[in-house]
C-alpha cells in the first residue's frame, strides 16, 4: 500500500493531479485545484482540443512545466461543492492511472476536513495491485502508485493528520479484503483463512478463537459441517473479538457475521463451468467482517465487536450433502436441504445463532449484521454496484443506510414479504433452505430471519454483485475483489462511538 502525507508546498518536479469539471450550460471547463494556485488557461485550451468531457473516470495526462506531468481527473458538472463520493472516485481513478509512478501530489477541491478525507481514501483505495501469483509476467506489470501527497493549506493541523491516519487504516484493511478475495482457492482454504487472521491479529487487541471440524460436529454446527463435509479442506468457525478499554459507560456491542465459502462449486447442485472461477469470491463477507474488526480495534473505538466467519468449501464428492438431506442448525432447528447450492444461508444460520448466544452472555447485543455474497437474485435486482439491506428493525436499517451514504458504499433497502415465508415450509423438517424462485433474494433473507430473535436488531447485507468486479475498473474500484461493506461497518462503529 502507498504511503500518504499532507503538504502545503507547491508541487514541483512531481506528478500533479487536479480535478476538472464542465459547466452544464456554457460547456466551459474549469480546473478544480483546491487551494493550489495553478495557471489554467493553457490546460483548458488543451482540453477543448482533446474533446474532453470531464465525466467520471475520465483521466487525461498532459506534460507539465513546473511538474513532470499534469493529470486531470473528471469531476462531472461544475459544482460549488463536490460530493464526497465524487472526490473519492476521482482521486481513485487518477491513482489507478498512475501505476508505475513513484509519487504524485493530489490537489483536488478539498477545502473541508471531510472532503480532504474523501480524497485521501479514494487515492489510497485506487492505488492497488494484486500480483502475488504472477511469475514471468510480473516484471511486465506496472506497480501501484507508491507515494501520495495531498495538497492542503491545512496540512499541519492535527485533525488533518488524524484523517490521514484513518484513511490509511481503512485502505490497509480494504486491501487485505481484496487480497483474500483475489487469492485462488488452491491457496485459501477455511484453515488458511483462519491462520491469516490469527497472524494479522497478533499484537493487536483482537482475540482469536478457531473451532475445527471435529469441534463443530461435536457442538452441533450442522450448517457448517453439512456444507463443508464434501471437501478435503475441512470447515472452520473463526471468532474474532474486540473489547475496548473499560470506562464508566458500558460500550455498545455488535456482532458481525460473514459468509465464508472459500470456494463454491454448488455441491451436488453443480454450477455451470462458465463463471465458476469467480466463486473464489464467495468468502467476501467473511473477509469484510474479519478485517473490519481489526480496523475498529486499530482505531481504538469504544465499541465491543464480535466477528464470526463460518468457513467451508462447497465441493462435490461422495460425502457431500445430498438434495433432501436434513441437517440440524446450532440451537436445534432442522433444515431440509433441497438445494446444496443454497449453502451460504446454512453456514450463516449456525454462526448467527452462536453470535446471539455469546452476545446475550456478554450483556446483550445492540445489533447483529450478516454480510454475504448470498444470491444471484441480488444481482438481477440491483446490479453489480448496489448491495441489498434487509432487516427486522427499520430504525437500525435507516441509520445504517445514512452511514453508508457517507462512506460512498451503495446499499438499497429491500423488503421481507411475509407472504413468501410459506414457500420455505418443509413437509419433513422445520424449514427448507429454498422457497419461491421469484424474489429469491427476499426468500433468502426470510430464511435467515428465522435464526434471529425478533427483539434483536438485525441487518442482512447481500453483497453478491458488488463484492467482485469482473468488468472494467472504475473510480477506486479495481478488477476482482472490491472490499465492499468494510468501510460502512467501520463507520457504523464510529457512529456508535459518537465520532
Amino acid at each position: 500500500m502507498p504511503s500518504i502525507n499532507a503538504t502545503d508546498s507547491s508541487a514541483i518536479n512531481d506528478v500533479l493531479v487536479i480535478g476538472f469539471a464542465r459547466d452544464k450550460k456554457s460547456k466551459k471547463f474549469s480546473l478544480e485545484t483546491g487551494d493550489l494556485a495553478f495557471d489554467a488557461a493553457a490546460v483548458i485550451e488543451a482540453l477543448d482540443d482533446l474533446g474532453a468531457t470531464a465525466a467520471a473516470d475520465e483521466v487525461i495526462k498532459l506534460p507539465g512545466s513546473a511538474t513532470k506531468l499534469v493529470v486531470l481527473t473528471g469531476l462531472g458538472q461544475t459544482q460549488k461543492n463536490y460530493a464526497h463520493e465524487t472526490l473519492r472516485r476521482a482521486a481513485g481513478a487518477a491513482a489507478r492511472a498512475l501505476s508505475g509512478h513513484s509519487s504524485a501530489t493530489f490537489a483536488l477541491p478539498a477545502n473541508s476536513l471531510s472532503e480532504f478525507s474523501a480524497v485521501a481514501e479514494g487515492a489510497l483505495l485506487g492505488a492497488y495491485a494484486f500480483d502475488e501469483f504472477r511469475g514471468t509476467s510480473k516484471s511486465d506489470r506496472k506497480p501501484a502508485l507508491k507515494k501520495i501527497n495531498l495538497h492542503s493549506k491545512n496540512a499541519k493541523k492535527s485533525e488533518y493528520s488524524k484523517a490521514l491516519k484513518r484513511a490509511e487504516i481503512i485502505a490497509k484493511y480494504t486491501h487485505i479484503v481484496r487480497d483474500l478475495i483475489n487469492t485462488p482457492p488452491s491457496h485459501l482454504t477455511p484453515d488458511s483463512f483462519c491462520q491469516r487472521f490469527k497472524k494479522l491479529s497478533t499484537g493487536t487487541k483482537v482475540k482469536v478463537e478457531i473451532l475445527k471440524d471435529d469441534q463443530l460436529r461435536k457442538l452441533g454446527y450442522g450448517g457448517i459441517i453439512g456444507v463443508g463435509q464434501g471437501s478435503a479442506n475441512k470447515p472452520r468457525l473463526l471468532h474474532l473479538s474486540y473489547t475496548p478499554k473499560k470506562s464508566g459507560k458500558k460500550p455498545l456491542r455488535y456482532a458481525l457475521v460473514g459468509k465464508g465459502i472459500t470456494f463454491d462449486t454448488g455441491g451436488l447442485a453443480l454450477k455451470p463451468a462458465q463463471g465458476m472461477e469467480a466463486m473464489k469470491s464467495d468468502m467476501s463477507g467473511a473477509a469484510a467482517v474479519s478485517a473490519a474488526i481489526l480496523a475498529i480495534a486499530e482505531l481504538n473505538l469504544p465499541v465491543a465487536i464480535d466477528a464470526w466467519a463460518p468457513l467451508a468449501e462447497n465441493m462435490v464428492s461422495d460425502t457431500a450433502t445430498r438434495p433432501s438431506d436434513i441437517i440440524t442448525i446450532y440451537g436445534g432447528k432442522t433444515v431440509e436441504v433441497l438445494n446444496p447450492d443454497a449453502e451460504g444461508r446454512l453456514v450463516l444460520a449456525d454462526a448467527m445463532m452462536k453470535a446471539a448466544e455469546v452476545g446475550a452472555k456478554a450483556g446483550g447485543l445492540d445489533g447483529l449484521i450478516d454480510v454475504a455474497t448470498l444470491t444471484g437474485a441480488q444481482v438481477v435486482a440491483l446490479g453489480t454496484r448496489t448491495s441489498a439491506v434487509m432487516t427486522n428493525n427499520p430504525e437500525f436499517s435507516e441509520r445504517f443506510l445514512q452511514i453508508a451514504d457517507g462512506t460512498g458504499e451503495q446499499f438499497w433497502p429491500m423488503p421481507l414479504p411475509e407472504e413468501l415465508r410459506a414457500s420455505l415450509d418443509s413437509p419433513v423438517a422445520d424449514i427448507a433452505n429454498i422457497g419461491d424462485r421469484m424474489g429469491g433474494m427476499l426468500v433468502a433473507g426470510l430464511f435467515l430471519k428465522e435464526f434471529v430473535a425478533p427483539e434483536l436488531p438485525w441487518l442482512h447485507l447481500d453483497i453478491a454483485g458488488p463484492a467482485y468486479n469482473d468488468g472494467k475498473p472504475h473510480g477506486y474500484t479495481p478488477v476482482g475483489g472490491t472490499g465492499v461493506a468494510l468501510r460502512t461497518l467501520v463507520a457504523l462503529a464510529e457512529s456508535a462511538a459518537g465520532r
